[in-house]
């Protein structure tokens, strides 16, 4: 192997002082990723300017033309060149750099894109003529004067092309756009009092609007509420918890959507720190966590979450483009988000998402006889209903042997139009369909019930509240583990030992950088302790806090309550059906079984006579 000679008689390296031009390209290489990253700043400039309309005109997605115009204060002719210039900024004074109250601070994303494209700058203050400035590849032009009533409009054509190389990494015009969308819905859901339109100018004229919110009234939450249904969707709005507690300086307000209103993949996680939209590994994990034992692990849930608390207490200069943050006390905001999230699920009761209705309807096909009939029927009258009833009820008799359907039979001074209990919201049991499925009656329509889900969501809250007020037996190891950890990692869980001792593993420092797991939880059994810890260990790492535990102990008292609630298959009576019934409106979260599939289905008697064409 031949082996190069050391570089001697080589002059060094020089150290050079870089012109201001590559200075600007390379720090826009760090705030301006994509177009949507240029769209970010010029919005949050124009709320910052507290712009209360905001309209915004992209061509081929954002890379030949984005312009960005506010109705806000607007800047006078003599400030055009400093706003142009680096570190040139009025929102902060440099004095204090943990007391932002602002979007933007560091007063460099106008001049880190116009070193990368033809910026062109349009602005009116109050009480001055209006006045514009260009700037291409970093070279500022001079100020000229410009027609325009009021606010800011900025230009941005052709961006990169002062940086060809990165035009080579972007993604297709579609998935620029869709980019450049979300950026404007995660803005205009932090700031429901500002009206926000998206418009698609590529190939000239009109162009097509892909985005529009008109700006909201009322208080926080009917605004907040209003402006996610534009947003998200109608159907997130009606199948969402209003979300409101405090701990230690930290306020969280906001929507989680019910454990049975979930996706597939993490799209629908908003989340927002003092108003700036964030993607915060921590915060991610908590909300998660709020959800534990409701959902399954290939579900994940739709929220809007917005955390605000003093500037002091989160440093939001720790990433390029501002979208991680850092807190001073990130277990009491985990420990606010999973709280919160669990106090909501639990006033939620029984309710379960509405979507689930929908797609049973959805499911059900009316056979195809030619042009469709309308059927315009009369509600039968009360008397009515009661001959009806005891016509019927031979043939309701006849269907008690089946092992298929069984129907439960009325007294002969009762019918179910006086039963007081089809007022409760799941009604009264009526029947008993393939041994698994009870039909109940409501005022309003019919509920089918899962008799196995939703007696095992029972089940397992029992379980859970039982070890709530007990507590979780340890069991004693009879020689202690030592497990070896590097020093950081010892440290860590040393640190979260008081939080795991009620759960049942009880770790002691054992010198040096070992500890010693004495106990654990005795519901798991034989455990693996080294494994069992160097888990705890990732998820506090990762997130900050740790729900490995709770979450293999809440995944045994799953299985005792499967094995230990009703089984398909078996034939209940009326009594115990109702009593079912009782039990769920009585229990938190029993909508969604252990794994966050519904445990029931109501459907409006408006919508079944729609099916039959009565209506």
């Amino acid at each position: 192997m031949m082996h190069h000679a050391p570089h001697i008689g080589h002059p060094g390296p020089v150290i050079r002082q870089l012109d201001d031009a590559a200075i600007n390209r390379i720090a826009a290489g760090e705030v301006v990723e994509r177009p949507a990253s240029a769209v970010k700043e010029l919005v949050e400039n124009a709320i910052d300017a507290g712009a209360r309309r905001i309209s915004v005109d992209i061509a081929d997605g954002g890379k030949t033309l984005i312009r960005v115009a506010d109705d806000g204060c607007g800047m006078t002719p003599g400030d055009l060149p400093l706003a142009l210039a680096r570190h040139a900024t009025s929102k902060i004074d440099g004095s204090d750099l943990l007391n932002i109250h602002s979007f933007g601070f560091r007063g460099e994303a106008l001049a880190s894109l116009g070193a990368v494209g033809r910026l062109t700058v349009t602005s009116r203050a109050a009480g001055h003529d209006g006045a514009e400035i260009a700037v291409t590849g970093g070279k500022v032009g001079n100020i000229r004067p410009a027609a325009l009533n009021g606010g800011t409009v900025i230009t941005l054509r052709d961006l990169f092309h002062a940086t060809p190389a990165r035009l080579k990494f972007m993604r297709t015009d579609r998935a620029e756009a869709q980019a450049i969308g979300d950026v404007i819905k995660r803005l205009a859901m932090a700031e429901p009092s500002i009206s926000f339109s998206l418009r698609d100018v590529s190939g000239g004229g009109d162009g097509r609007q892909t985005f529009r919110a008109d700006a909201e009234t009322g208080d926080l939450f009917d605004a907040l509420h209003a402006r996610l249904a534009r947003v998200i969707g109608r159907d997130f709005a009606d199948n969402s918890m209003r979300i409101d507690a405090e701990r230690d300086g930290f306020h969280m307000t906001g929507y989680a959507g019910l454990p049975t209103y979930s996706r597939g993949a993490a799209v629908a996680q908003y989340l927002f720190v003092n108003g700036r939209p964030v993607r915060d590994r921590m915060l991610i994990g908590a909300l998660r966590a709020g959800y534990m034992d409701v959902l399954s692990r290939d579900r994940h849930p739709v929220a809007a979450l917005f955390i605000d608390c003093a500037p002091n207490l989160v440093d939001v200069n720790v990433h390029p483009a501002k979208s991680e943050v850092r807190f001073r006390d990130p277990g009491t905001v985990r420990g606010l988000i999973v709280s919160g999230l669990r106090h909501a699920l639990a006033g939620a009761g029984h309710r379960a998402s509405s979507t689930v209705a929908a797609g049973t309807l959805g499911a059900f096909t009316p056979e195809p006889t030619g042009p469709p009939r309308v059927y315009q029927m009369d509600r039968p009258s009360a008397q009515a209903r009661a001959a009806s009833y005891a016509g019927q009820a031979p043939s309701f008799a006849e269907m008690q042997g089946s092992y298929s359907a069984r129907a439960e039979p009325v007294p002969a001074n009762q019918h179910p139009a006086d039963e007081p209990l089809t007022a409760a919201p799941l009604g009264a049991a009526r029947a008993q369909v393939h041994e698994n499925y009870i039909i109940a009656q409501t005022d309003e329509g019919i509920v089918i019930v899962d008799q196995h889900a939703a007696h095992e969501r029972l089940v397992y809250e029992r379980l859970k509240r039982q070890m709530g007020e007990h507590g979780i037996a340890a069991q004693a190891l009879l020689i202690p583990e030592i497990i070896d950890l590097p020093e950081a990692d010892c440290a860590t869980l040393t640190d979260a030992a008081p939080d795991l001792a009620p759960l049942g593993l009880t770790i002691e420092p054992f010198g040096g950088s070992a500890v010693a797991v004495r106990e654990t939880p005795a519901i798991l059994g034989n455990v693996d302790a080294r494994a069992l810890i160097l888990d705890v260990l990732d998820e506090l790492s990762d997130q900050g806090g740790s729900d490995t535990l709770r979450a293999r102990i809440d995944a045994i008292l799953s299985r005792m309550s499967c094995h230990g609630s009703i089984r398909s298959g078996r034939r209940m009576q009326a009594d115990e059906m109702n009593a079912l019934l009782r039990e769920m409106e009585a229990t938190p979260m029993s909508g969604q079984c252990n794994h966050g599939r519904p445990t029931y289905v109501a459907l409006k008697l408006s919508d079944i006579e729609r099916l039959f064409g009565r209506t």
